[in-house]
């Protein structure tokens, strides 16, 4: 029994190392804890932030900010443009195109406002709009005005709006041409030398049609007037 009491302090010697090894293993779970708090800490600020938020889009800031002002792109001039209802003019002179008077301004879709839709081509290839021509049958024949003179005309217009042009033409047909004689009555011998006689003549005999036909039908839509047929004698 006396032999056992010396083995006491060799256990406290043995159990000493075990301090710092706990210490340290203590220290490197903090170090961690705390690269792990800072690198949660400063992901949570960048996204407050918006560091990692994506760059502006420069075409979404144009569609913004650019063009005229008023948020939206300026027109690039590519588009196909709107028919503008003048009709072309004749190299010969005897034809003048008309505003159609539509009653408001044009729109994209070849409609005026208040207006019927123009004729497209069947063509869907083709962006124009298809043309229409009708005679009058009866011929004008007025005086000149002071002059002993007469001047027989044949009139055909061109539109290009459906057929309710035409209908209208048709349904006021004593109307219209009491109108066009009244206008016609009022040229002078003097008015024939001019070298744009036929051409003026056309585009007054235009408006007096779309006039009188926005008065009974609320729409015009003469484009254009063409002599086919013209004698002064």
């Amino acid at each position: 029994m006396a032999d056992a009491a010396p083995a006491e302090p060799e256990a406290e010697v043995e159990a000493k190392p075990k301090k710092p090894i706990a210490l340290i293993i203590g220290v490197a779970v903090g170090i961690v804890v705390l690269i792990a708090g800072t690198v949660v800490g400063t992901l949570l600020l960048a996204k407050q932030t918006g560091f990692f938020a994506p760059p502006p889009n420069p075409d979404v800031m144009l569609e913004g900010e650019g063009g005229d002002g008023h948020g939206e792109k300026a027109a690039d001039g590519h588009g196909a443009p709107a028919a503008d209802g003048h009709g072309e003019k004749k190299a010969d002179g005897h034809g003048a195109p008309a505003d159609a008077h539509g009653g408001g301004d044009k729109k994209g879709d070849g409609k005026d406002a208040g207006g019927p839709p123009k004729l497209n081509k069947k063509s869907p290839d083709s962006p124009r709009f298809d043309y229409t021509y009708f005679q009058l049958e009866r011929e004008f024949l007025v005086n000149l005005s002071g002059s002993k003179k007469v001047m027989s005309v044949q009139i055909a217009i061109m539109t290009r709006y459906d057929e309710r042009v035409v209908e209208n033409i048709k349904k006021h047909e004593f109307a219209l041409r009491s109108a066009i004689m009244d206008s016609m009555r009022m040229t002078t011998e003097a008015d024939l030398a001019k070298p744009d006689f036929r051409r003026d003549l056309a585009k007054k005999v235009a408006d007096v049609m779309n006039t009188l036909l926005e008065r009974l039908e609320d729409f015009g839509g003469v484009e254009e007037v063409n002599f086919t047929n013209f004698i002064v004698q």
